[in-house]
């Protein structure tokens, strides 16, 4: 086990235990598929405390780890916020990528755990980061590219983030990971067999660990330097014995 990772799981200990024997929220920054799978894994073993994993819309990938103390029954007011990106002259505003973005962000010396999903709308984009990044950034970034913006806060009950799709369908030999994969990006089984071997592949936030797992209905996949769909299931079965599936992949 490499040294990150036990850092990373003495950490998670130790923020359960502070809720538990001091009863306070607490809360990690925001974590990866993988710290999520590593965390998820540590639930037995914490102190008996109520958590939720949220990343502040249905559907976040990173994702802040909320530990509640004995007076809440459920996250009362998340530790991080949702700031938006408009270009202050729409006509002359670039197309900006997600990695436009974050490049702007960590030019400016901020750990990436502070940031969550960036999200891309037009020419505007929705950015995740911790309360204690928010007014650094509104402060800070006036700019991205050749493109000058403005960072405002997005008020929680005005957050309205639906995800877009592209649905595909097509007939599969069975619901294992690795032929729903081999679909949904027009491949072949064994061309994706080293995303799942490279631990690159998720199935709801948790490494897959088999190529021959089986997808259930509403089972969200991600997969690293490739992206992420929402299985929905068989509509129909051939003669032969396939399976015809759709899937949701999130544009």
């Amino acid at each position: 086990m490499e040294k990150e990772e036990l850092l990373f799981r003495k950490r998670i200990g130790e923020l359960a235990r502070i809720c538990y024997e001091r009863d306070v929220p607490v809360h990690t920054d925001f974590l990866t598929l993988n710290e999520q799978t590593i965390f998820l894994s540590l639930v037995p073993s914490l102190p008996p405390v109520r958590y939720e994993l949220t990343g502040g819309y249905e559907m976040a990938e990173r994702k802040v780890v909320c530990f509640l103390p004995s007076y809440e029954e459920s996250l009362m007011e998340a530790p991080f916020v949702c700031l938006l990106a408009q270009p202050v002259n729409l006509r002359f505003a670039q197309e900006l990528t997600h990695r436009d973005y974050l490049g702007a962000v960590m030019n400016l010396g901020i750990e990436r755990d502070k940031i969550g999903d960036i999200l891309i709308e037009g020419k505007a984009c929705h950015m995740f980061c911790m309360e204690d990044m928010a007014d650094y950034l509104c402060r800070e970034i006036h700019s991205v590219g050749r493109t000058n913006l403005t960072l405002s806060r997005v008020p929680a009950e005005e957050l309205k983030i639906a995800p877009r799709f592209e649905r595909i369908s097509g007939s599969v030999a069975s619901l294992r990971l690795d032929c729903v994969l081999a679909l949904v990006w027009r491949s072949s089984r064994t061309k994706m067999t080293p995303y799942i071997e490279g631990e690159k592949v998720f199935v709801n936030g948790r490494l897959a660990l088999s190529n021959s797992q089986i997808l259930k209905e509403g089972d969200v996949v991600s997969v690293r330097g490739l992206g992420k769909f929402a299985y929905r299931g068989v509509e129909t079965e051939t003669k032969k014995g396939r399976l015809f599936i759709a899937v949701d992949r999130y544009c």
